[in-house]
This record gives C-alpha cells, sequence and structure tokens, in this order.
C-alpha cells in the first residue's frame, strides 16, 4: 500500500532551526514534502501554492506574529493542521495559540526533545 505523501511547511526565520527539522523529519518521513518560508508573506504564498498538510509556525516572524498569520490560514483553510513552535514557553502564549486557532502548541525544545526520542526508537 503507498502510502500518502504528506506535505509540511516550516515556517521560521532561522535557517539552522529549519534546516535541523527538515533533516530530522525527512529521515523519519522520506516520503513527505517540505517546503520553507522566512517570513509571515512568504509562508502565505507557499500555503496557496502548495496547500500543506501540516504547518509547523514559529511565533516570532520577522514581519509579524506567527499568531497572526495562524489565525489567518486557519480561516481560509480550517482543515490545515498548524503547530506553533516557540521558545517561549509562556501561560499567555499558550492561550493566545488557542484564541488564535493553532491546532497545537509546543516549545521548540520540547519538540527537538520528542523528535529525538521517535528517531531513536526502534521497533524488536
Amino acid at each position: 500500500m503507498v502510502q500518502p505523501v504528506l506535505r509540511t511547511l516550516i515556517v521560521d526565520d532561522s535557517p539552522v532551526f529549519r534546516q535541523v527539522l527538515t533533516e530530522t523529519m525527512l529521515s523519519r518521513f522520506p516520503s513527505m514534502l517540505i517546503f520553507e518560508a522566512v517570513n509571515g508573506s512568504q509562508a502565505l504564498e507557499q500555503v496557496d501554492t502548495h496547500r500543506p498538510d501540516l504547518i509547523f509556525m514559529d511565533i516570532r516572524l520577522p514581519d509579524g506574529s506567527g499568531l497572526e498569520l495562524t489565525q489567518k490560514i486557519k480561516l481560509k483553510y480550517p482543515e490545515m493542521t498548524v503547530v506553533i513552535l516557540t521558545n517561549y514557553d509562556l501561560p499567555e502564549y499558550r492561550d493566545a495559540a488557542l484564541r488564535y486557532k493553532a491546532t497545537h502548541f509546543i516549545p521548540k525544545d520540547s519538540f527537538l526533545a520528542m523528535v529525538d526520542v521517535i528517531l531513536s526508537w526502534t521497533p524488536k
């Protein structure tokens, strides 16, 4: 059975974080298509062009808020999964992520630790 291709968009202004996340995801999910954006305007263009199934969104972008961008995307494409990733694990950011319709809120350090666990797990 052929697995469906998961289209993923990474929205983050850090080239190092985008590279690490891309390499990590592709090592576990080699058929995943990954697109990148460094700011909100690029992200909106990528969303309209590629219609990703999954978006990893930084909360702070050079041209605005990842939360406001999430809200715009979810208004137009409510079925898209948007995961807010941030270095700022604050209750007010978690609450704002819910208000702006993010699907999940995950601190970057927890996310990378979770990915490490997933990648180190091997079935018996």
